[in-house]
C-alpha cells in the first residue's frame, strides 16, 4: 500500500511538468482540463489509500494490545512474586501503551515511506544529473541527522523512563499513606522529595524533547533551503537551455516529497526510540512468565499436606529466610505457626500457598506438587488470608466470591456464615451489595479482615492459610475466627494459622515454633507448649509481633 501511495505521490510533480511544458506553450485548455481531472482522480485515490493505511496502523496497534494486554496484566500480577521489580510495577502496562500509541502515530508511516526515497532520487537524476546530485546531497544530510538523533535520544529517553517510574512510585506511596503524613506532619518533607524527583524527570524529559525539537527544526530548515537550492539550479539549467521550466518546478516538488519521510522520521524519532525501548522491556518481561499448561486436571485434595525440605528466599533477593522445613499434616489438622518477628513464619506460609516459589524442597497436596495444578484450579482448593488485607473495588458479595461470575448465593452466604460476618453484612444499609471502595476503604480494618476471612473460606477449600488473622479483630471477631477454624477442621480440611495472639491457638491441635528461619519445635500443642518454657518452669507466652513483608 505504501508503494502505491508513493507512486501516486508523483502526480503533483508530473502534473506541474505537463502544465509548464505542454499546456502553457500550446495554450490548450482541453489538455489542461483533462490533466486536471486525471490528476484530481489520482489525488483522491492517494488520499483514500493514505486514510486506509493510517486506520490500518491504528487497528494493528489495537490488535497488538488485545494480544498482549492479558499477558502484560498477568506479568503485573505474578512477577512481583517471582522477582523484585523497579518502580511501581505498572511499567508493563505503560510499555504496551507506548508501543500502541507509536503504531497509531505518523511515525511508522515515515518508516514505510523511506524505502521509496530512491525512486524519487532516480527520477531527479532522469531530469538532470545536477538536480539528482542536489537531491542526493540533501538526502544524505538529513539521513545523517536521523542517525545523530538515534545516538543522542536513546539514553535521555531511557533515563526519563526510569525517573518517571520513580515519580509514580512516590506518588502512589503518598496516596496510600495520606493519613500517616497528615497525622505526623511530615507531608512537607515528602512533598520536597517529590519536587526533587519530579524536577529530575522534567529536566531529563526536557533535554530529550529539546534535542528532538532542535533536530526537527534543523531538518525543516535544511529541507526548505534544499528546495530553494534545487529551484535555483533548475533556473540555472533553464537559462542555459539544459532543462525546461516544467522540470525545474517538478524537481522541486519531487525533492520535497523525497525528503519528507526523513523529516517526518526525525520529528517522531523520540517516540520511535521510547517505543523500541518499551518493546524490548515488554519482550523481556513476558519471557520471564512462559505460559504453563496442564493436560490432566487432578482431583481435589482431600487427605494430606506435606512440606519437604522447604527453603525460601524473598523475590529478587539472595538471602534464605526459611531453611529446610519439613512437616506433614493430615485432614482435620489445625497447625499454629509461632515465633518471634522475622523468624520466617509469613515466608513459610507464602510458600505453602504457592505464592513464593521455593529454592529447594516441595509442597505437596495428596502427594502432588502445587505446580501440577493450574493457578485457577489450585486456587479453588486454597483459602488465604494475608497480613495486609486488601479488597478490590466492588461489592462485598463479589469480594467474598472472589469475583466469580454468577456466583451462587448459597455459597456466598455459607462462606459469610462460616466467617461469622453474615450478621455484620446484613446490618449494613446495602447488605451484600455494599461497595467496599478502593482497597476496601469504605470498611473498617476489622470489617475488611472478616470479609477477607469469608473470601478465604469461599467454596470450602481443603487448605486454609491464615496469616495473623486476629490482628484487627475484637472479642466478637476472635470468637468468629475460632469457630471458622473449627469449621474447617470439622469438614476435613486443614487450617494453618500464623498466630499473633495466644487466643488464635485455641482451636488448633498442633504447634510449629520457628526461629531464624528454621523449625525449633513441632508437634501436638500441649507437648510443644510444655517444652517451650523459661528457666524455672514458667510457661513462655507464645506471642509474635507483625512481620515485615520480607519475613
Amino acid at each position: 500500500m505504501s508503494g502505491v501511495v508513493n507512486v501516486l505521490a508523483l502526480t503533483g510533480s508530473f502534473f506541474m511538468l505537463q502544465v509548464y511544458d505542454r499546456v502553457i506553450p500550446g495554450r490548450s485548455l482541453p489538455t489542461l482540463v483533462g490533466l486536471a481531472v486525471f490528476a484530481g482522480t489520482l489525488f483522491v485515490f492517494q488520499g483514500v489509500l493514505e486514510l486506509i493505511r493510517s486506520r490500518l496502523l491504528v487497528r494493528i496497534g489495537m490488535a497488538l494490545d488485545a494480544q498482549l494486554s492479558g499477558q502484560a496484566y498477568t506479568a503485573l500480577m505474578h512477577l512481583p512474586l517471582r522477582t523484585k521489580l523497579a518502580g511501581d510495577g505498572l511499567q508493563s502496562l505503560r510499555d504496551l501503551d507506548q508501543v500502541r500509541s507509536f503504531l497509531s502515530s505518523p511515525g511508522p508511516i515515515a518508516l514505510f515511506d523511506l524505502p521509496w526515497m530512491p525512486l524519487y532520487l532516480a527520477i531527479c537524476f532522469l531530469f538532470h544529473f545536477w538536480i539528482g546530485m542536489t537531491a542526493l546531497a540533501g538526502a544524505v544530510i538529513l539521513f545523517s541527522l536521523t542517525l545523530f538523533a538515534e545516538a543522542r535520544t536513546r539514553e535521555p529517553a531511557r533515563r526519563a523512563n526510569g525517573q518517571a517510574a520513580a515519580r509514580n512510585t512516590l506518588a502512589e506511596a503518598t496516596r496510600r499513606n495520606a493519613e500517616v503524613l497528615q497525622a505526623m506532619g511530615f507531608g512537607t518533607r515528602i512533598a520536597e522529595r517529590w519536587s526533587s524527583v519530579n524536577a529530575d524527570y522534567l529536566n531529563t524529559n526536557a533535554k530529550a524533547s529539546d534535542l528532538a525539537g532542535t533536530l526537527g527544526t534543523l531538518s525543516k530548515v535544511l529541507r526548505m533551503m534544499l528546495q530553494s537550492g534545487i529551484l535555483a539550479i533548475g533556473a540555472y539549467l533553464v537559462i542555459h537551455q539544459e532543462a525546461t521550466a516544467g522540470i525545474m518546478i517538478a524537481s522541486s516538488i519531487m525533492m520535497s516529497r523525497a525528503l519528507a519521510p526523513i523529516e517526518l522520521a526525525i520529528a517522531h524519532w523520540k517516540g520511535f526510540v521510547t517505543a523500541r525501548q518499551a518493546w524490548a522491556r515488554l519482550t523481556q518481561l513476558l519471557a520471564l512468565l512462559p505460559k504453563t499448561t496442564t493436560s490432566v486436571s487432578l482431583a481435589a485434595p482431600i487427605s494430606a499436606l506435606a512440606v519437604e525440605g522447604l527453603s525460601v528466599t524473598p523475590p529478587g533477593e539472595p538471602r534464605v529466610v526459611v531453611q529446610d522445613v519439613t512437616f506433614a499434616l493430615e485432614k482435620g489438622a489445625g497447625l499454629g505457626i509461632v515465633g518471634p518477628s522475622a523468624s520466617g513464619k509469613s515466608s513459610l506460609v507464602r510458600a505453602i500457598a504457592g505464592i513464593w516459589l521455593p529454592v529447594r524442597g516441595t509442597v505437596r497436596l495428596d502427594g502432588a506438587t502445587l505446580d501440577q495444578w493450574s493457578p485457577e484450579e489450585l486456587g479453588n482448593h486454597l483459602g488465604y488470608l494475608p497480613q495486609d488485607v486488601q479488597l478490590f473495588d466492588g461489592t462485598i458479595a463479589e469480594n467474598i466470591a472472589r469475583f466469580e461470575p454468577q456466583a451462587p448465593s448459597d455459597k456466598i452466604l455459607e462462606a459469610a456464615r462460616a466467617a461469622g460476618v453474615h450478621d455484620l453484612v446484613t446490618h449494613l444499609p446495602e447488605g451484600y451489595e455494599t461497595r467496599v471502595g478502593e482497597a476496601g476503604s469504605a470498611l473498617s480494618a476489622g470489617q475488611r479482615q472478616r470479609v477477607a476471612l469469608a473470601r478465604a473460606l469461599y467454596g470450602d477449600p481443603f487448605l486454609v492459610i491464615l496469616d495473623e488473622p486476629n490482628s484487627n479483630l475484637d472479642a466478637e471477631g476472635e470468637a468468629a475466627l475460632t469457630e471458622a477454624i473449627q469449621g474447617v477442621r470439622a469438614r476435613g480440611g486443614i487450617a494453618v494459622v500464623v498466630a499473633h495472639r495466644p487466643s488464635a491457638l485455641a482451636s488448633l491441635d498442633q504447634i510449629l515454633v520457628m526461629a531464624n528461619g528454621r523449625i525449633q519445635v513441632f508437634g501436638p500443642k500441649n507437648d510443644v507448649l510444655n517444652k517451650v518454657t523459661r528457666p524455672g518452669g514458667v510457661p513462655l507466652k507464645v506471642v509474635s509481633g507483625p512481620e515485615g513483608s520480607a519475613s
